[in-house]
This record gives structure tokens, C-alpha cells and sequence, in this order.
């Protein structure tokens, strides 16, 4: 969907995740979702900001559901955030970038 955004599947989650030196920071979106595609937005946004100070990814839910599944993900967009390899936290909403930014520290 974005030339920016890395997708992420169930079969490589963990091993994108463990191996990056930085924060990452998941979007779980579907198509079809305005909320996900509006939030994609401001993330690719973000990502040409921010660079290689943070990883952000996209996993489609209709297409993976074990990675959504153990975060028991009920609503989208969902924002996750991983620090050395491990889930930290959910991101609030649709924020839009400035708070985003906020959220990680950045």
C-alpha cells in the first residue's frame, strides 16, 4: 500500500521486530478501513521525518491474524510499540504526528 512503510506478516513479525536497533512502531490496518488509510498517511509522514530514528510497519489484519490475535487487537487502526524487541505499549488513536512523535519520545 506505501513505498514508505514496510509490511510486516505473521512469518516474519518477530524476527523484524527483534532485530531492529530501533523503536518500532506497528499500524494494524485493513482495507476498506478510512480510519487505517488516514492514519497510514500521517505515518509516512512520520517516517520521512523521523528516518532511521524509527521503524514503522503496517500489518494487514485480514491477511494475519496470529500477531493481531496474541495483542488481542479488537479495534483498528491500532498502533503498537516495540522497544528492544519487546511489545511495550499501544499508541492511543489516531493521533496525528506531532502526538505520535510525543508518544515515542521523540
Amino acid at each position: 500500500m506505501s513505498s514508505r512503510l514496510q509490511p510486516v506478516t505473521d512469518a516474519d513479525f518477530d524476527r523484524v521486530v527483534e532485530r531492529a536497533t530501533v523503536s518500532v512502531l506497528v499500524e494494524f490496518w485493513k482495507p476498506g478501513c478510512g480510519h487505517c488509510k488516514s492514519l497510514m498517511k500521517e505515518l509516512e509522514q512520520l517516517q520521512g521525518e523521523l528516518g532511521e530514528r524509527v521503524l514503522i510497519l503496517t500489518m494487514n489484519v485480514d491477511e494475519n491474524f496470529q500477531i493481531p490475535a496474541e495483542l488481542e487487537i479488537s479495534s483498528l487502526p491500532a498502533l503498537a510499540l516495540y522497544r528492544n524487541g519487546s511489545f511495550e505499549r499501544f499508541i492511543g488513536g489516531l493521533g496525528k504526528n506531532d502526538e505520535i512523535r510525543k508518544q515515542l519520545g521523540l
